[in-house]
């Protein structure tokens, strides 16, 4: 399915007049398009680290000048419906840590956690502001090829890309003017403000005016650009692990050269186990010795809460439909990718008998690396594949192969521009505290190699500008908040 063309080749009616436009300048004309917007993108210095034996290589960030276009009526629904799945994960990683009633009730299976990757003893007992540990999240939406829009995972811990959001709209606008003078696309950039109305709402209840740090590993790595971007955008600190410490107050404070400063929210991009050495791994330098302490203590708030990883596991991700059952008293409003678990005797034999007609994915890796498409791997790779799910059924899930929809891409033939589909997925974020927020489309990634369905940057994807529109002149809104339930 092409989600802007029918199969007649006919614009559908919400791109009619993205792609009468790029009908009428011609393709040469859109290669000016985009070398125009490539030369903005350099010149701004929107870039991304990819590691690549063991160097660290910063590439200008990759852009499609053609973007991806979905009604607003139907974005109404996704939002609704990412909103009801991030109430319900938050439930989850609260029980989890605490009653765990949702095992007790024989919802979800307690040996699920005996071998989790991210599952934090050290978290046991905490209840965060609101009851929310995963504060700002990217879930990853693929529509299949009957239009059917689907979850295909959960990002909880340090999901990235919601600068790329916010910069692939400013470069669209320059490229595109004519277009946003004549429909409702809505707007992406509010989305800082709402990350700094989150973030402050997280301070403790006995502080006023909070200050804000974006803490992150350093210069190297790869999501850096987005670490300085938001900080800037906040007016929040931006500070590595050297910069702050706890005192014996159980306060955390940063070095200033006016003295030490306190800190009231921090916006961790470090993974868990390198945040506090002395909770996590003692020889972790990227960290904040006593950070877990402060946590605890309640003297400063830390989003995404440490833990909040135990829900973002793609064996967990299998029971997230019964946990809004569960939790929310309601039914998913948007569904999984069907989803087999090889820790089940039935399913692991179904996935092994049928492996080249599946995806399967390991429970913990991201960035796409250790997927094995079946149809697309050899025999060689298919029975390494089994043998790995047969050591570890555990750290394995499968999945059909979808027929990812696709998108006119401008590619290069022969040296020559042409407009071809390629396929994409969609990463939205989701922001949770007493109220949640769901940016407007979000981050359209799309897998450049001809037929390829990998999307990731780091292994040759490139992105889109997303546009929500309403209709055209329209006053109407986004979306309604939803309350916490």
């Amino acid at each position: 399915m092409d989600e802007l063309l029918t199969e007649s080749g006919a614009p559908r009616e919400v791109a009619a007049l993205l792609m009468g436009l790029v009908d009428r300048i011609g393709e040469p004309e859109l290669r000016e398009r985009q070398r125009r917007a490539e030369l903005d993108i350099a010149t701004m210095g929107i870039t991304f680290t990819v590691y690549s034996e063991g160097e660290n290589i910063d590439r200008t960030w990759p852009f499609d000048i053609i973007p991806r276009v979905i009604p607003g009526d139907e974005w109404d629904q996704i939002s609704l419906g990412l909103q009801q799945r991030l109430w319900a994960l938050n439930r989850f990683i609260d029980d989890i840590y605490n009653d765990q009633q949702i095992i007790a009730d024989g919802v979800f299976p307690a040996e699920l956690l005996d071998d989790s990757a991210n599952f934090r003893p050290q978290c046991r007992g905490m209840h965060p502001k609101f009851g929310v540990w995963a504060h700002i999240s990217g879930s990853d939406l693929v529509r299949d090829d009957d239009g059917t829009m689907y979850v295909l995972e959960d990002n909880l811990r340090v999901p990235s890309g919601v600068s790329y959001v916010i910069e692939n709209r400013g470069v669209a606008k320059r490229a595109f003017a004519e277009l946003f003078q004549r429909q409702r696309i809505r707007p992406v950039d509010g989305y800082t403000d709402e990350l700094n109305r989150l973030l402050t709402s997280l301070a403790p209840d006995s502080v006023t005016g909070p200050t804000l740090a974006v803490l992150t590993p350093g210069i190297y790595n790869s999501a850096y650009f987005e670490h300085s971007f938001l900080a800037e955008r906040m007016g929040a600190d931006l500070v590595e692990g050297a910069d702050l410490v706890v005192a014996d107050d159980d306060h955390v404070y940063m070095k200033t050269i006016g003295g030490l400063e306190r800190v009231d929210v921090i916006y961790r991009r470090i993974d868990d186990l390198f945040l506090d050495p002395e909770a996590f791994l003692p020889d972790s330098m990227l960290g904040v010795p006593g950070l877990m302490r402060a946590w605890k203590a309640g003297n400063v708030a830390l989003a995404n809460a440490p833990g909040a990883g135990v829900a973002d596991d793609k064996v967990v991700y299998a029971w997230v439909p019964d946990m809004i059952r569960y939790y929310l008293g309601e039914e998913p409003l948007i569904a999984n990718v069907p989803t087999y678990r090889t820790m089940y005797a039935d399913e692991r034999k179904f996935v092994i008998d049928n492996i080249g007609d599946l995806v399967v994915k390991p429970a913990n890796e991201s960035g796409g690396y250790g997927i094995v498409i079946g149809n697309r791997a050899s025999s060689q790779e298919l029975a390494d594949t089994v043998r790995q799910i047969e050591a570890d059924p555990r750290g394995f899930v499968a999945q059909p192969i979808l027929s990812l929809s696709t998108v006119p891409t401008l590619v290069d033939v022969d040296g020559a521009p042409r407009v071809e589909p390629r396929h994409v997925d969609l990463r939205p974020f989701i922001l949770t505290g007493s109220y949640s927020y769901v940016t407007p489309g979000g981050l359209t990634r799309v897998a450049l190699p001809k037929g390829s369905l990998v999307v990731n940057s780091s292994q040759g994807g490139g992105s889109k500008d997303t546009w929500i529109i309403d209709a055209l002149y329209s006053d109407s809104p986004n979306a309604a908040e939803r309350d916490l339930p």
